[in-house]
């Protein structure tokens, strides 16, 4: 495929798809924004998955929104080499921590009878784009260094063409292999977005992040003793 399809009309066509499919899935099926959580049914493990794969991705992506606004101050910013690394080893950490996060999200509903059990396809489809687009983050970050720096002087002003209409592929056609999947990931993921549970996200108020632990209780000896009676 040439870049221009994928830098060019790719994205397009992702956009249309979610703004599209969002709305009229909120017009005719508005109960179904939600996380479908799967909490009541196994605690113990989905809180060391939950926790880090939500506070990781959500860290990850204010810095990718943060450059695409503000790419001169971040070119700023890195313009003093502490600055830079500082940057550089904290977006890396955050992806490790998004990766550990979604990995043990993954085994969990693998490994539990239960989980599979209300798990459906688009699950799993969700699941394998994030995962590879948690993975190609990491390894762009560890393969090829300054990710901010490049992502404000390439991405950004390719981002920008495409709010503008006029999309210009020049600034992402030289980047690695490693980083163009992971940007057309990015608009796959996109597309799907309205199709899956990440829809929950645009509810608002949504307070997932400080809401109180759910916890249910299931008096098994109660119901059996009523049973027998």
């Amino acid at each position: 495929m040439s870049d221009f399809f994928l830098f060019g009309v790719v994205p397009y066509v992702a956009m249309v798809l979610f703004f599209v499919v969002t709305v009229q899935r909120y017009r005719m099926r508005k109960y179904s924004y939600s996380s479908l959580s799967s909490q009541f049914l196994e605690n113990k493990q989905h809180f060391w998955g939950s926790v880090p794969f939500h506070y990781g991705i959500l860290a990850v992506l204010f810095g990718h929104v943060a450059a695409f606004l503000f790419p001169k101050a971040v070119l700023g910013w890195n313009a003093e080499p502490w600055r830079l690394y500082a940057l550089e080893a904290t977006g890396f950490a955050l992806g490790l921590l998004t990766l550990i996060g979604l990995v043990l999200i993954v085994v969990r509903r693998a490994r539990s009878t239960r989980l599979r059990k209300v798990s459906t396809v688009g699950d799993w489809v969700l699941y394998a784009l994030l995962l590879v687009q948690v993975v190609t983050g990491v390894l762009v970050a560890y393969q090829h260094g300054w990710g901010s720096s490049w992502f404000a002087s390439s991405a950004a002003p390719w981002l920008w063409s495409l709010v503008y209409l006029a999309p210009d592929v020049s600034y992402v056609a030289p980047l690695p292999i490693l980083a163009k999947a992971h940007i057309v990931n990015a608009f796959v993921l996109i597309a799907f977005f309205p199709f899956t549970r990440l829809v929950h996200v645009l509810v608002i108020p949504n307070m997932y992040l400080w809401r109180k632990p759910q916890v249910v209780l299931w008096n098994h000896k109660r119901d059996e003793s009523r049973g027998v009676r």
